[in-house]
């Protein structure tokens, strides 16, 4: 593990009732990466992440971000340098999506035509037209509500990131679809985020560790995605993941990361005789049809009777492909949704590599 950006060391936060949200918990979160925190409600995840901007004081313990111990930083100070994100957004109802978007830079005395570069860059970013930058949250949707939310987190530029259930507060279609806009910005980004959910497989879509917390922050496995997918620490991390690990580790894979089969493949000029041979040969009824590396797409038996050879013959198009850089979820999609049940994979040009059948891909995911 590289440097941490954050860490946690015997951090314990005790409340008047005298109970333990949080107890005894150390852990370290690298430069650059997201950590997701997850687990049942109460188990103290939330209570995590007030600790490390101290919205809650720890009880006892140390935390220190980029090295500083926080308890040694003005807290007003600290807050202005960490962005923080929430389920409910927290955007000033009385103030327009330009505002809301350049406050914490206006705290920090940034001059008016910085602010409004940095407003103007985050509002392309995240794909907020220029029109709304003049309206009020309330005149928002939800999604837009919860992208300007996030922009405002980010318009300082802070090296830290908190976010709280972000996109737990608009419909699956809307949520699914900020997931994939912030992972597409990430690495453009380039922050420390560490991140709340309730949802493993929020988790492990937007995760380069997972925290599975129990009761107290017990920290019962910390591992990136895969690892906790394919060896689960515990009965508890087991149990919390569900019953559908593979499936879930098909979301995690790509298809480059497997061996692919040749599959059956001619070129055009090949006689019927090749063709058929090469059917023999792999145990498929129909063969690949490519010109010159290129897929044209594929032939059947049938298709061949009455032709010399295959370029004869009328190549029917494949109905789906996969790339080197899609999901083995995508592969399985296309496998089981073909005619042909396998998935063709083809690099840019349509230059065919080979296909995936559900075999390669059960012995993709075991090795």
């Amino acid at each position: 593990m590289s440097d941490p950006m954050i860490s946690l060391d015997g951090v314990t936060k005790r409340f008047a009732s005298g109970s333990n949200a949080v107890e005894d918990l150390s852990l370290d979160v690298p430069k650059g990466e997201t950590v997701v925190l997850v687990g049942p409600s109460g188990c103290g995840k939330t209570t995590t992440m007030k600790l490390i901007n101290r919205l809650v004081e720890p009880t006892t313990g140390t935390i220190t971000v980029n090295g500083v111990d926080i308890l040694r930083q003005d807290p007003v100070e600290l807050r202005r340098s960490i962005g923080y994100v929430i389920q409910s957004i927290g955007l000033m109802p009385h103030r327009t999506v330009e505002q809301n978007i350049g406050m914490v830079p206006r705290l920090m005395g940034w001059p008016g035509s910085k602010i409004a570069d940095r407003v103007r860059e985050l509002s392309e970013m995240f794909e907020l037209d220029a029109t709304l930058l003049k309206r009020y949250p309330s005149e928002l949707s939800g999604g837009q509500r919860q992208r300007v939310g996030v922009a405002r987190a980010l318009a300082a530029d802070p090296p830290v990131m908190l976010m709280d259930e972000p996109f737990g507060a608009v419909d699956p279609i809307v949520r699914e679809r900020l997931q994939d806009q912030f992972l597409a910005l990430k690495a453009e980004l380039a922050k420390t985020i560490v991140f709340v959910t309730h949802d493993i497989d929020e988790a492990i879509k937007m995760a380069d560790r997972i925290a599975i917390l129990n009761t107290g922050a017990r920290v019962e496995q910390y591992a990136p995605p895969l690892e906790i997918l394919r060896d689960p620490a515990n009965d508890f991390v087991r149990d919390f993941v569900g019953a559908e690990r593979g499936l879930k580790r098909l979301a995690l894979s790509i298809v480059g990361d497997i061996d692919v089969e040749k599959g059956p493949v001619v070129s055009r000029t090949a006689s019927v005789a090749e063709a058929e041979a090469e059917m023999d040969r792999s145990g498929f009824d129909w063969v690949s049809v490519v010109t010159d590396g290129e897929l044209a797409g594929w032939v059947d038996r049938d298709a061949l009777k009455g032709v010399s050879t295959v370029g004869d013959a009328k190549a029917r198009p494949f109905s789906a492909y996969v790339t080197a850089e899609d999901s083995l979820r995508q592969a399985l999609d296309s496998i089981v949704t073909s005619r042909t049940n396998v998935a063709v994979v083809v690099s840019e040009g349509q230059r065919y590599r080979g296909i995936l059948t559900l075999e390669g891909l059960s012995k993709g995911l075991s090795s």
